[in-house]
């Protein structure tokens, strides 16, 4: 991007590697002052290159408003795939304050030879896809996604999160480890064969860093109920943070061809 592009000031929502790796790569624009958004659902998260901003904006109006005040010129929704409600705001809010918005959607897994899915559309049916019989059941899923399975405790669940889960799940056989990502297939295979992990549940996030689970579970056998994407607004979207670059690159070209 050149120093005369009329982008300058850009707002990240970020939480995911994507994020992450494209402030990186933006701190050293000096030409542009960018700022990271997280929701601060994680209790500890990761050092940023950029100023950080933590908290809710009070959705889509909200958002606009803070992207008036900040003189916002390009709106980066770098969030996860499952974060629809912040997506569909960003959108909005975009919308309202007249200003560009990318999105960076990364794409879902898709099955090969020797997955079992079971697909489904949100943590209330994965539940139910469990069955009545007794199963050792490995979640793989965020904090907010685990309380419908406290209606089925007739389980033993294996539960893996970013920050620790609080308050446990009303159940009276699980156990809960605290660790993030990437993991390697084979790690992800030792701990499905130590805990006799019989079916796994996870979202379809896309990307390398957590998709060990599913190699892991295709090499042991083992069942993996899917929760499926939500939809998400239809939006400019690239696929990867290259993607994103080379977007930014032909903006900043763009405006200063016609002169703005």
């Amino acid at each position: 991007m050149t120093a005369s592009a009329r982008i300058e000031r850009i707002l990240i929502l970020g939480g995911t590697a994507e994020a992450r790796r494209l402030a990186d790569a933006l701190a050293g624009r000096p030409e542009l002052a960018v700022t990271l958004s997280l929701a601060g659902r994680t209790a500890e998260p990761l050092s940023q290159p950029v100023p950080v901003r933590r908290g809710g904006f009070g959705g889509a109006e909200g958002l606009a408003e803070y992207l008036r005040a900040e003189r916002i010129d390009l709106l980066i929704d770098a969030t996860h795939p499952y974060a629809d409600a912040i997506s569909a705001n960003a959108a909005r809010a975009a919308e309202l304050a007249g200003v560009k918005l990318l999105a960076i959607r990364r794409p879902p897994w898709r099955r090969v030879d020797g997955d079992n899915w079971i697909e489904v559309a949100d943590a209330e049916e994965a539940a139910r896809a469990l069955g009545e019989a007794p199963r050792r059941v490995f979640l793989a899923l965020g904090r907010n996604e685990l309380e419908p399975f406290a209606t089925c405790p007739q389980h033993f669940y294996l539960v893996r999160s970013v920050d620790p889960v609080d308050a446990p799940l009303a159940v009276p056989h699980a156990s809960y480890i605290t660790a993030r990502g990437p993991f390697g297939e084979a790690e992800d295979r030792a701990l499905l064969e130590q805990h006799r992990i019989e079916i796994v549940v996870t979202k379809n996030s896309g990307g390398a860093a957590t998709y060990s689970k599913i190699a892991a579970a295709r090499r042991l056998g083992l069942p993996v109920v899917m929760l499926t994407r939500p939809a998400l607004p239809s939006v400019p979207s690239v696929a990867t943070v290259e993607e994103a670059f080379a977007w930014l690159d032909h903006a900043g070209t763009e405006e200063t061809a016609r002169g703005v």
